[in-house]
């Protein structure tokens, strides 16, 4: 009885969450809805389209009951440390896939989130390897996944706001696209002395930072603490992940850690994040 509650009070905070303003057609943006009561849907007075309330979010066309996604998100939300699909699917008892794609569009609902925010201020800029299993079947190798990470400090040199991104390469032009996607023209950008951040000064405030004699973490401090930490969330939740799906847990770890000091806000935060993502299919995740 008390988990049925528990849905039914954040079931309605959900509808709350995505029709704040009153509930509007997803078609034609009226106002002017109408229910049907007999099947559950909504349907506009204007347009004539039907729809659920679950139309264009994390839940479309979901066959995962809404109280089970709701204690999901709540068990997500709560677990500082990440949430796995083998835990999510014993603690639901859902089939472990099921869990997998649930915990996917969590995560793509945290990356949706987030991509709406970008880097300001001064930013700490530096390249960083992952580890991934080698899939070519050669023993237990391992690959090492690129990644670029920025981290914005405060006045007074505390960390902010991270963002992460896996690329193909690590040169000037990638380097460049990454900065005009995550961090606001203008901003001082501070980096190591690698030669393929000369081009941000086109854009940027840029700061290379040659330190000779002193150790690397000494230079970018908070970058290398969110590398640090990112790496000890993917080994000690996930034991490690492909190249493939690297990024959406990256997504995460950032989404996180940017809300470090709102945990009594992180299941509202998440269930606006649902509610305003685009659907997402399967074949979409595992393409």
């Amino acid at each position: 009885m008390a988990i049925l509650s528990f849905c039914k009070i954040y079931q309605e905070r959900a509808y709350g969450i995505r029709f704040a303003t009153g509930f509007f057609c997803p078609e034609c943006g009226s106002s002017h809805i109408g229910s049907i009561a007999t099947r559950g849907l909504l349907q506009c007075k204007d347009c004539r389209k039907q729809f659920s309330v679950t139309a264009g979010t994390c839940f479309h066309r979901t066959r995962t009951s809404l109280q089970e996604w709701f204690l999901a998100i709540f068990l997500v939300a709560k677990d500082k440390r990440g949430h796995s699909a083998l835990q999510l699917s014993k603690e639901l008892g859902i089939p472990y896939a099921r869990a997998w794609f649930i915990l996917q569009k969590m995560k793509m609902a945290m990356a949706h989130r987030d991509s709406q925010y970008r880097l300001s201020g001064t930013v700490e800029l530096d390249e960083a390897y992952f580890d991934t299993p080698d899939s070519s079947g050669k023993g237990r190798r391992t690959n090492r996944t690129k990644s670029f990470v920025a981290v914005s400090v405060t006045d007074d040199e505390k960390p902010r706001f991270a963002k992460i991104q896996v690329v193909r390469r690590l040169d000037s032009r990638h380097v460049a696209k990454f900065a005009a996607k995550e961090i606001e023209h203008g901003s001082l950008v501070r980096t190591d002395g690698l030669a393929i951040y000369n081009s941000l000064a086109n854009a940027y405030v840029h700061e290379p930072i040659v330190a000779k004699g002193k150790p690397k973490d000494a230079v970018l401090k908070w970058v290398h603490v969110v590398i640090s930490n990112a790496k000890a969330f993917i080994e000690g939740t996930f034991h490690g992940l492909d190249g493939k799906h690297l990024q959406r847990y990256l997504d995460e770890f950032c989404y996180r850690f940017n809300r470090r000091y709102r945990e009594d806000k992180l299941f509202d935060r998440l269930l606006l994040a649902c509610t305003t993502t685009p659907p997402t299919t399967y074949d979409e995740l595992t393409e």
